[in-house]
């Protein structure tokens, strides 16, 4: 009842402009360009699980048509890896490439730091991501689509979105001046936080309800990554930043895909 009248107190034209900013910030969906404002900026991240579910909408038209036109599993599979890059612009997988070289580097907390501002993409960066991609790939080729898993595979872009932009706000910040930070501290914390855990938590009720192995598994990887994630940024870099919230998402949702994957064949 409290974040009901919390809604009912915002203007909707408030969170309307924010959820386009979101989207507009961390995906390629044409929608219209608004001001970086305080306000705007304000409800940005509940636009990001809504990227998810655009993301899942792809996913379930591709594997429909794929079916209808009799595909194989490797044209199946190619799209299913593809979908997510084409939707969010790979702006994710950057940050995944600058946290790869980082940590790849074994250097002091501040190296790395630089490491990750170095716009330039270095050895262990394309390294990691070609097995990223090697791996994705394998997985959607190993996985068997139909009722118990197609749910899961729409609803884990939107899970990892929600999970993401919890954890941007929650963990500490490695930097007062950073992107992230700026976009955590100008956020209304009640409601952004209320809209992504019903994300949260309706993605894993829904994967639990249809096939309880899926909402298990996702629910296991996904603690486990949020795990490494808060240590891993805590121990490495001192905190959170945007290249981290990419990199976690990127690693949590290829860990989710796994874990159905184990979960559908034990």
């Amino acid at each position: 009842m409290r974040h009901t009248r919390r809604f009912e107190g915002v203007g909707k034209l408030k969170i309307l402009k924010g959820v386009v900013l979101g989207i507009s910030m961390f995906s390629r969906i044409p929608v219209p360009q608004l001001d970086w404002s305080e306000d705007n900026m304000r409800y940005m991240f509940c636009g990001f699980p809504l990227v998810g579910v655009s993301i899942g909408l792809l996913i379930w038209l591709w594997t429909y048509i794929c079916t209808a036109l009799n595909f194989g599993i490797v044209i199946r599979a190619a799209g299913l890896t593809l979908i997510p890059i084409a939707i969010s612009g790979g702006v994710h997988l950057e940050g995944f490439c600058d946290v790869s070289d980082a940590l790849a580097s074994r250097a002091d907390m501040e190296t790395k730091r630089r490491i990750m501002k170095d716009p330039h993409i270095g050895s262990f960066a394309a390294i990691s991501l070609g097995a990223y991609f090697l791996i994705y790939f394998a997985i959607c080729c190993e996985l068997p689509i139909d009722r118990r898993t197609l749910p899961s595979l729409i609803l884990i872009p939107v899970l990892a979105r929600a999970l993401s932009g919890l954890s941007a706000i929650f963990f500490p910040s490695s930097s007062a001046k950073g992107l992230l930070n700026s976009f955590k501290e100008a956020s209304d914390r009640g409601i952004t936080v209320f809209v992504l855990l019903t994300f949260a938590l309706l993605s894993l009720s829904l994967m639990t309800v249809v096939y309880p192995k899926a909402g298990i598994s996702a629910f296991v990887m996904s603690a486990l990554c949020l795990l490494t994630l808060f240590f891993t940024s805590k121990k490495q870099f001192g905190g959170m930043s945007g290249d981290l919230s990419g990199w976690f998402l990127c690693i949590s949702e290829i860990m989710m895909l796994v874990g159905l994957t184990v979960a559908i064949k034990v």
